[in-house]
């Protein structure tokens, strides 16, 4: 549906899919997508957090088991933090691992839900890492059952339950790894 400008319709679209589970999905377009971008935003409140794809010395990435998924380290950025600061620090606090290396960045990921009556909109920046640690702690604060390292492309064709958008970081992390 081309959108014509009436930051209400996109609220009304973001209510029907809440309401209606059939409904996957509403494509919107406007030859300005970045004013589209801008106002579909204003009908969130926006966090920004980071996240590691992170590799040992055997090329194996680290992956945990949380909330009845497996998942990659991410979380908030901080006040004054930047997005690579941020992903560090969330890396070694989820994971328990103290020697990470910052490589090149990878992409953004977007994912929404409801947090107190109140629509958020996540906008994750995440990072290719390496580290030579081999000893993991996961933070159970944050509901992390187990920490493993896996092949990634054996792991994801493996057929195991990951969410759609921490797929497509491995995805674009394997580009940049050599697919191991």
């Amino acid at each position: 549906m081309r959108y014509v400008g009436k930051i209400k319709l996109i609220k009304n679209y973001l209510d029907l899919l809440d309401k209606n589970r059939q409904m996957k999905a509403v494509v919107l377009y406007h030859p300005d997508v970045e004013m589209l971008w801008k106002e579909f935003q204003t009908c969130f409140k926006v966090q920004e957090a980071a996240g590691g794809y992170v590799l040992n010395a055997q090329k194996e990435l680290l992956v945990f088991y949380r909330r009845g998924s497996w998942d990659l380290p991410k979380g908030k950025i901080d006040p004054g933090e930047t997005p690579e600061q941020a992903a560090i620090r969330e890396v070694q606090e989820e994971t328990g691992l103290q020697q990470v290396q910052l490589g090149e960045f990878l992409t953004y990921t977007y994912h929404t839900f409801e947090q107190k009556d109140r629509r958020i909109l996540k906008i994750t920046s995440w990072y290719h890492m390496n580290t030579t640690d081999t000893r993991v702690v996961p933070q159970t604060e944050e509901d992390i059952e187990e920490i493993i390292w896996v092949k990634p492309d054996a792991w994801l064709q493996s057929g195991v339950e990951v969410y759609p958008n921490i797929r497509e970081v491995i995805i674009k992390g394997m580009t940049v790894d050599g697919g191991q």
